[in-house]
């Protein structure tokens, strides 16, 4: 009986179902087929065998090839120099080595880049749209469309092509952040699950519910990691891009190097400051802002289709009023972000700078006896750099009190009178007031099931406020960016 049972249960299985109508339908086709197209069919076979088996022969005799070069070039400057300026390098890894081409940057993509940095949209504001120009100096760093210009133009350096590594670790990392999504759904399920189970003191299922909580918590946990690893990634790619971009427009033959600090029109001394530490913060801010705007996004459009369904359009609708209403207080009372972190920048380099000019003019300054100078000098500066992080830090005292309240308390009282909608007005209230209607007569059984449902509503909404809230905080990342994007 229980062998029986066993293949019952074997015969509803949908993949079993699946691979054996896949199996009939195989079997008809080879059975109705001619002489003829067997036999083609089985020479194709032979062909694709023996193909596949030669090219793993080659691959492998020119990884082998590969290896003993690296052998041979390894030394201090390991390396092979091609005719069109590229670098070949062989790194070594364990017992093997990984062979890296270095392209350098050519002439027409610095042209090419060139106009896109130096055209601004007409709809920015910045000019007439006729003639090549930087933006001016009082254009504010901000959530504006020169903001955009830039962060486009820099972009299209950061990925420069759809088979790039970058878009390759990019889409890698949009399969990572919608996997995490499906996960909160299917943990959201599976909470009203094993409360309902509780509640009903159905023992089995709810120890089969902690057994498959616990599977999917590992899966969600592994998720978890990858996004975090693949957002580092990202950034460590954007930041080589730009590195060696930068490096090849600096170091070479027209002198730019010397002509950024010393020629009218220059930077001044921040060009260390522009290369390093500017480009961390801006490369780390845009990998940042990939998963806290993307995996929101998907979060909200997901979770709001899954609470229409269960709790009807006017539930929906105090969802998207309330969306609105929040992103319209938090905006109009939002600093400005982007030109306080733009100007902070500035300080720090100009403190920077005070420090760099001691070190080069440090025989002067002790043959001349200016140290009490020098010291009045750094004291200013670093004053007038503390006395504008209090500043920034008393602004983000008082919005962080004011969007921790709206996201999290608000939103949250206004979670639990959308997630009553089905109980006091089930007409209004989806799949969940019809759950109501039907099961009047049975009134465990609908306690049960509300329990289910609220538990479920209940962590979807949660899931909502938080991902409401990451986007309401990416506002603040947002505008971050921009200081770091004019810089």
């Amino acid at each position: 009986m229980a062998a029986q049972s066993k293949l019952q249960n074997h015969s509803h299985d949908p993949l079993v179902i699946f691979f054996r109508q896949y199996a009939n339908l195989f079997k008809s086709r080879v059975k109705g087929a001619s002489r003829t197209a067997k036999l083609l069919s089985t020479l194709l076979l032979t062909i694709s065998i023996i193909s596949s088996g030669y090219g793993v022969q080659r691959w492998w005799k020119s990884e082998k090839a590969e290896k003993a070069t690296g052998r041979r070039l390894l030394r201090r400057n390991s390396g092979l120099r091609g005719k069109d300026g590229s670098r070949t390098i062989y790194v070594p890894y364990k017992d093997t080595t990984s062979k890296v081409v270095i392209h350098p940057t050519k002439l027409t993509t610095f042209d090419a880049h060139r106009r896109l940095f130096l055209q601004p949209p007409r709809a920015a504001g910045l000019g007439d749209g006729s003639q090549p120009q930087v933006p001016p100096p009082q254009t504010k760093p901000g959530l504006n469309l020169a903001f955009l210009h830039q962060f486009l133009s820099l972009l299209n350096i950061m990925v420069p092509r759809w088979t790039s590594k970058e878009a390759g670790l990019l889409l890698s990392h949009s399969i990572f952040l919608i996997l995490r999504t499906y996960l909160s759904l299917v943990v959201a399920r599976l909470d009203g699950e094993i409360v309902r189970d509780l509640v009903g003191g159905n023992g089995r299922a709810f120890l089969w519910g902690i057994l498959k909580w616990c599977g999917i918590g590992s899966v969600a946990s592994y998720t978890n990691a990858m996004i975090k690893f693949l957002q580092s990634k990202v950034s460590i790619a954007f930041r080589t891009r730009l590195t060696r971009y930068i490096h090849d427009l600096y170091l070479n033959d027209k002198l730019n190097y010397y002509r950024l600090l010393n020629l009218d029109g220059g930077v001044g001394t921040q060009a260390d400051q522009f290369i390093t530490q500017d480009l961390t913060l801006f490369c780390a801010s845009a990998a940042s802002l990939y998963s806290s705007l993307g995996k929101p996004f998907v979060d909200i459009c997901v979770f709001n289709y899954q609470l229409y369904r269960s709790l009807g359009p006017l539930a929906f609708s105090g969802l998207l009023i309330n969306y609105f209403g929040t992103a319209t207080l938090l905006r109009k009372l939002s600093p400005p972000f982007g030109k306080l972190k733009a100007v902070e920048g500035r300080r720090e380099g100009d403190f920077r700078a005070l420090h760099a000019r001691l070190i080069a003019n440090a025989e002067e300054v002790a043959f001349y006896g200016g140290d009490d100078m020098e010291r009045t000098f750094l004291d200013k500066g670093f004053r007038d750099l503390k006395h504008w992080m209090e500043g920034i830090y008393s602004l983000k005292i008082r919005y962080n009190m004011l969007e921790d309240f709206v996201v999290k308390y608000s939103w949250s009282a206004f979670g639990y009178l959308i997630t009553s909608l089905p109980v006091f007005l089930p007409l209004w209230g989806g799949l969940g007031g019809e759950s109501e209607l039907g099961d009047i007569g049975n009134t465990t059984g609908r306690e049960r099931d509300r329990m289910k449902d609220f538990i479920t509503n209940k962590r979807l909404m949660l899931s909502l406020a938080d991902a409401g809230g990451r986007m309401m905080y990416s506002i603040k990342d947002l505008s971050e960016l921009a200081g770091y994007t004019s810089r």
